[in-house]
């Protein structure tokens, strides 16, 4: 190869490489460039210099000078690059428009026993109804004692509870996880009667105590070992089954109403004879309305009945004076019911795809 041919491949590379660099905007298209013409294996660079091998003997030291200057000036122009753009703002970020809307954030929202919790609580309290709290650990008197149920009743079995083996707890009184939400019946009149002055008679008390409550039932479609109830209360002078029955047939008109489920004069409620160691006499309660597909159908809801006078006389209140009724339902079936889900399992999964439905 002539020098000349040589010399004037190497003066085109320079102004090829050059002018690539130059005209790079941003980092990915300087290291493209970079590679194509400064590869170690396949750079436009690499290739010439292969070519010094054809150059006559007598001009190769003139050939090399001027590969290595033409390589300097080369690399040059690439650090340049470097620098021009390490130097100046991002051109492929847009400007901002404060203008355009932004991107509202994705917030969640109440678990559905939740919201029906907040529901009957609402709806409760238009009735008159205050809402109470208490403790989820409790003692064997306010869980069972007070409310009437014996030593030997089946529902004290240590399968049939969660009891706790903790410091301070002894087999004579022993801590468990409640396993209703009357104990806070048991709470609110003995409250009451603490703090009614001598010689007078307790206040009435009118309440109503939403929580868990924990069994130890194997999980199923329709059983979780926690649960959800709510509790009424109302013991006052002259109270009876009808006023049970009104408040009952009230609050289900008004829950479902309210949710679009059914119409106040398409629920019902109706008492079967029952048996519960704390009322007497005992019912169970069950429910019946017509959804938005106009299907109906009974299903059971929970537990009612008049105060047993035994219960009354436990937590110091006059049977002879007072009487009272009671009545507890599960959040569970009433949430399950209104959105027609048909495993309680689901409810407690934390599924995302489940919950947004609601």
């Amino acid at each position: 190869m002539a020098l000349a041919d040589f010399l004037a491949n190497l003066e085109q590379l320079a102004e090829q490489a050059e002018s690539a660099f130059s005209s790079a905007g941003s980092a990915e298209a300087l290291e493209q460039a970079r590679v194509e013409f400064l590869g170690a294996k396949a750079g436009q660079l690499r290739k010439v210099q292969q070519g010094l091998g054809q150059v006559d003997k007598a001009d190769k030291p003139a050939a090399g000078k001027r590969f290595n200057e033409v390589k300097r000036l080369v690399e040059a122009a690439f650090a340049a690059s470097q620098q021009r753009l390490a130097h100046s703002p991002v051109e492929s970020q847009p400007a901002l428009d404060v203008t355009v809307p932004g991107v509202p954030w994705r917030i969640g929202h109440l678990h559905p026993i939740t919201q029906t919790i907040r529901r009957m609580q609402d709806i409760m309290g238009r009735l008159g109804f205050t809402a109470v709290e208490g403790p989820e650990i409790e003692d064997d008197w306010h869980n069972f004692e007070a409310l009437n149920i014996p030593l030997e009743h089946p529902a004290r079995d240590p399968l049939e509870n969660f009891y706790l083996g903790v410091a301070g707890a002894t087999s004579a009184s022993p801590l468990l996880l409640r396993s209703q939400t009357s104990t806070v019946q048991i709470r609110v009149m003995e409250d009451c009667v603490a703090s009614t002055a001598p010689g007078e008679d307790p206040p009435p008390v009118r309440v109503i105590s939403l929580g868990r409550v924990y069994r130890p039932d194997t999980a199923d479609a329709t059983h979780y070992p926690m649960f959800h109830q709510i509790e009424g209360l109302l013991v006052d002078r002259g109270v009876t089954m009808a006023h049970l029955k009104s408040v009952l047939r009230l609050f289900c008109q008004s829950y479902f109403a309210a949710t679009g489920e059914g119409q106040g004069e398409q629920v019902h409620v109706r008492f079967r004879p029952s048996f519960f160691p704390f009322t007497e006499p005992s019912v169970e309660v069950d429910m019946n309305w017509t959804n938005a597909a106009g299907q109906s159908s009974w299903m059971e809801m929970g537990g009612a009945g008049m105060v047993d006078p035994a219960v009354l006389r436990a937590v110091g209140y006059d049977p002879e004076q007072v009487t009272g009724f009671a009545f507890g339902l599960g959040v569970e079936r009433i949430c399950m019911r209104q959105h027609g889900i048909t495993d309680i399992r689901a409810l407690y999964q934390n599924d995302v795809r489940f919950l947004e439905q609601f």
